[in-house]
C-alpha cells in the first residue's frame, strides 16, 4: 500500500466522521430547542398557577405548622 493510499484512506475516514458527528450534533440542537419550548410552557403554566392562587404560597412550598 502506497502512503498516497494511506492517507486517502484516512482521509475518507476522517470525512466520514465529521458528517456523523455533524448530524449528531444537528439532533442534539433540536432536541435542545424542544426541550427549551417545554421548559418555556411549563414556567408559563406554573407562573399562571401563582397568580390563580392569588399570590399565596402553593402547599408543596409552606412548611407544616409544627416547624
Amino acid at each position: 500500500m502506497t502512503d498516497l493510499t494511506h492517507l486517502e484512506e484516512q482521509i475518507a475516514h476522517l470525512t466520514r466522521t465529521v458528517e456523523d458527528l455533524s448530524d449528531i450534533v444537528a439532533r442534539q440542537e433540536r432536541e435542545l430547542m424542544v426541550a427549551q419550548r417545554r421548559l418555556a410552557l411549563l414556567m408559563e403554566r406554573e407562573a399562571t398557577r401563582e397568580v390563580d392562587a392569588g399570590g399565596t404560597i402553593p402547599l408543596a412550598d409552606q412548611k407544616p405548622p409544627h416547624w
